[in-house]
């Protein structure tokens, strides 16, 4: 069952807003679950739950890896057959660089940037990223942040640096380098305006 938004825009976006409160709700529990068991919690298990959290009823693959080619604007994402491939290698990634990189917002840029690249499932690739990218964040720090918007809602409403700076780590990329900078600073302005915003 989903909804498409052609048919039904306003409810369409309200299905869309509870599934983003249901999704912090689940992120929340990931969270905890990754504060107590450590980094390798951080698995395709929990991207998929949360991707599916983020697309019921508007999507009928959530939760799992696309099987179908699919164009992001000028973006071509990796082959669907190399998407499991590309998720392994995300992971060994993180998972890798946990205690190496001790910077609290580079690994969550390389996630938010590396699963907009790969754009893993049909739906909600850029909800389920900035889910990831948060996640990171939180166990990075030890707890669940306080603040009144949440870095993913401070996303959402500052796109146009988002953009830019995926952009610049895709240009890095497509050059041989691995530089998510950009990215990284801009999260890490959007990090501190949260914990500023705590009453």
């Amino acid at each position: 069952m989903s909804v498409r938004e052609k048919d039904n825009p306003a409810l369409f976006a309200k299905i869309q807003e509870q599934n983003l409160l249901r999704q912090y709700d689940l992120l929340s529990n990931c969270i905890e679950i990754g504060m107590e068991k450590g980094i390798e919690a951080f698995d395709k298990y929990t991207l998929w739950a949360l991707n599916y959290a983020a697309v019921s009823n508007i999507s009928q693959f959530g939760g799992r890896y696309r099987e179908e080619p699919i164009y992001v604007g000028n973006h071509l994402p990796p082959h669907f057959r190399d998407v499991p491939n590309e998720m392994d290698r995300f992971f060994s990634v993180v998972h890798e660089n946990w205690t190496v990189i001790d910077d609290p917002t580079t690994l969550p840029a390389y996630a938010l940037w590396r699963l907009n690249w790969i754009h893993p499932f049909v739906e909600g690739n850029g909800r389920t990223a900035r889910a990831a990218c948060y996640y990171l964040i939180c166990v990075r720090q030890g707890r669940l942040l306080s603040g009144k918007k949440i870095v993913p809602e401070r996303i959402r409403e500052k796109r146009a640096p988002y953009y830019a700076a995926l952009q610049a780590a895709d240009q890095a990329w497509s050059q041989g380098h691995f530089n998510v900078s950009q990215l990284a600073g801009y999260l890490g302005d959007l990090l501190k305006a949260q914990l500023a915003d705590i009453n």
